[in-house]
């Protein structure tokens, strides 16, 4: 009987006589569907069908040679085979878990035991295989006991799947008894070990045992150095990773991309992003993996622009993103406020359907939460599918600080309704948001709810909202003996917090008190001086507030220069206080000048006391009205259509000067002004302030 194939360079095989041992005919001849089915009609024309070899070769190419055929199809041609041995079943379990579906490869595995079929090392490899992708630990277990029964305890493959399950469902230790009772190890079992130190993330245990194996002389490959150069890039262990890399070029081995991006990876995380990019930039061919991980070295080393840049040139390179560089984007996006980039990330995950998983959605909510829009971060938040503690509490953070506390404390208490216990940094965020609202007692009570109720330790963040919540409330006193009665040492953020309160309740004996902690723990900070002189001045004692700064100047104390980000069409612009180097120089000055006019005829005096401290009396007035944030609000003025939102990002807290400013520049020229500074979002609208001139 003949038998055509139908292939599709348009050429025809004709087949005279099927040959007793059709495998080769079926593995290199049947590259489709249809030539699978051509042969398998043929078959059972030809009544070669019941013959178990040929029946099981058919069976294997259904099932995994051809990715395109279903398990469906290779379930039909399994049924029809009469009393299937040991190598029928491990075809089918190992097409179930290559096909996503271990958990019918688990049940396979029970149905051919009863059937008394006698499972061998193969099955039990592939049976263990499926276990360890849906954690099946107890099933792994009893398999375990059943591979000891049979006697294929000692199998070398079978010790490697067994190791890649404990190590897989957590149970790291008994992964490591196993490895180390294996008289004979190849490259398989070394890296079944470093694969279960990676997924319980043991960096440390990663870098000893390669080292183990250095000395050991056994030979190690590409999945090896992968996995040693990420417990590297974890634990900055810039030697090992140095060695690696000349290993590699040594051995010839930069031409793998794999191994490439690893290094690059390797070096971004030791913090030697450049040294990471040099090496990027020589790769002949780069992956979105090697792109990801470029512009995470940058967003993790708050290189943030020029991850930005890197992700530009993935784009005209038509590399597509996916979701490790959307996360990774977002960051970026988020640090620096820039909104049209980030919100051009969300249409590309919407227009390419991508799944809003718990990271993406989360980098998602932060990235809008960070650039003001709050119901923006609500809505992704919605419509997230599966949520955690992680997405909840930076929902709460997003609330608080852009001065919604009520809101947010009341998605708090949704939180545990819904049986999400919070972890420590969720009660950073609730107590920030009892803070942004006033509420004491309440703030009280979850601090009081941390131990008590979930078992959790304060730490210093947390002593530092209750101090803020104390301060903001007026009841400094209480604050000051909050912290010192703390059961650890107070660290210069909680100083300074109840020296920021001691400004807004001029509180001027407790704002020495905590001057000079703080002149013990970080002598050279300019802002403990400056808010101390602002106390003075606020109580009319001007000659102490000008011996502060006096003070400030004879100790070489230089003020941090303000910076500014404000995005206009994709493009970021940076602006530093007094910048006579700015990007559009004349037209930012001329139009800040106008704008000072303006907010002067409305009300305005400018604080000199916030000039640059070696500022001549003379340029006092000059100098506050060109700090960074003036300058980058003028641009926003000029360059956008009335009636937009301006939202700058500074990298200091905002000056009394600039904050008064900003509310009458608001009001004016009728804009909504959204400020980051280091603390808090302030939301300038009509006049007035989110955070009520408390920061």
């Amino acid at each position: 009987m003949a038998l055509t194939l139908h292939f599709p360079a348009k050429t025809v095989t004709t087949i005279t006589q099927f040959p007793e041992n059709p495998k080769t005919l079926i593995v290199q001849q049947c590259k489709t569907t249809k030539d699978l089915n051509q042969v398998h009609a043929h078959l059972i024309k030809s009544r070669f069908h019941p013959n178990p070899t040929i029946s099981e070769n058919l069976l294997e190419a259904a099932a995994i040679l051809i990715p395109a055929t279903t398990v469906d199809y290779a379930l039909s041609i399994f049924h029809k085979i009469n009393e299937p041995d040991s190598s029928a079943y491990n075809i089918m379990i190992r097409a179930f878990t290559l096909k996503q579906s271990p958990q019918e490869a688990v049940m396979l595995y029970k149905t051919m035991l009863e059937n008394s079929v006698e499972p061998d090392r193969f099955t039990f490899a592939c049976t263990l295989k499926a276990c360890s992708r849906i954690k099946a630990l107890e099933e792994g277990e009893q398999i375990h006991a059943q591979i000891l029964k049979s006697g294929f305890g000692c199998r070398q493959l079978v010790t490697n799947t067994l190791i890649h399950l404990y190590a897989n469902c957590g149970r790291i230790d008994i992964a490591r008894k196993m490895f180390d009772r294996m008289s004979n190890r190849d490259v398989f079992s070394w890296n079944s070990m470093f694969s279960g130190y990676v997924k319980t993330e043991c960096w440390r245990e990663i870098v000893d045992l390669f080292n183990e194996m250095r000395d050991l002389g056994v030979k190690f490959d590409e999945v090896t150095l992968i996995n040693v150069l990420m417990a590297c890039g974890r634990l900055a262990d810039i030697e090992l990773g140095g060695w690696i890399s000349e290993y590699m070029e040594e051995k010839e081995l930069n031409g793998n991309v794999k191994l490439m991006t690893a290094v690059v990876d390797m070096y971004a995380k030791c913090g030697h992003v450049d040294k990471a990019r040099r090496l990027f930039e020589q790769m002949n061919r780069k992956d979105v993996v090697a792109w990801s991980a470029m512009i995470s070295g940058y967003s993790q080393a708050r290189r943030c622009k020029e991850a930005l840049v890197v992700f530009h040139d993935m784009q005209m390179a038509n590399v597509l993103p996916n979701e490790v560089t959307m996360v990774s984007v977002l960051s970026c996006c988020a640090v620096l406020g820039a909104l049209e980039t980030g919100k051009w990330v969300h249409l590309y995950v919407k227009k390419k359907r991508m799944e809003l998983t718990i990271t993406l959605g989360t980098a998602l909510m932060d990235f809008y939460a960070k650039c003001g829009l709050i119901e923006n971060a609500v809505e992704v938040f919605k419509k997230m599918p599966l949520k955690n503690v992680f997405s909840w509490t930076v929902l709460i953070q997003c609330l608080a600080s852009n001065g919604q506390g009520e809101r947010a404390l009341e998605t708090y208490y949704i939180m545990r309704e819904k049986n999400i216990e919070p972890n420590d940094v969720a009660f950073i965020a609730v107590l920030s948001a009892c803070s942004h609202v006033g509420m004491v007692d309440e703030g009280r009570e979850l601090f009081v709810s941390m131990s008590r109720d979930f078992d959790l330790e304060p730490r210093m963040e947390h002593y530092g909202c209750m101090v803020d919540i104390l301060g903001r409330a007026g009841l400094v006193e209480e604050a000051y003996q909050f912290i010192k009665n703390m059961p650890i040492p107070p660290n210069p953020v909680i100083w300074r917090t109840l020296l920021a309160a001691c400004r807004a309740h001029k509180n001027v004996k407790v704002g020495e008190e905590s001057l000079k902690n703080l002149v013990t723990l970080e002598p050279m900070h300019s802002g403990d001086y400056i808010l101390l002189s602002d106390i003075y001045a606020s109580v009319g004692r001007c000659e102490d507030a000008l011996r502060v700064m006096n003070q400030m100047r004879e100790q070489g104390i230089k003020k941090t220069p303000g910076c500014s980000l404000i995005e206009l069409d994709g493009e970021i612009y940076e602006f530093l206080a007094e910048d006579n180097m700015c990007p559009h120089f004349k037209e930012v000055y001329d139009a800040t000048e106008n704008m000072m006019k303006r907010i002067k005829s409305a009300g305005y005096v400018p604080n000199t006391a916030d000039a640059r401290l070696d500022a001549e009396e003379d340029d006092k007035e000059a100098s506050v009205a060109h700090h960074s944030e003036k300058l980058a609000i003028a641009f926003g003025l000029i360059r956008t259509s009335p009636g937009t939102t301006i939202r700058i990002s500074k990298n200091l807290r905002v000056c009394t000067d600039c904050h008064n400013a900003t509310k009458i520049i608001s009001k004016v020229f009728n804009r909504e002004i959204v400020v980051r500074d280091w603390t808090r979002f302030h939301h300038f609208k009509e006049g007035s302030c989110s955070c009520n001139d408390y920061w």
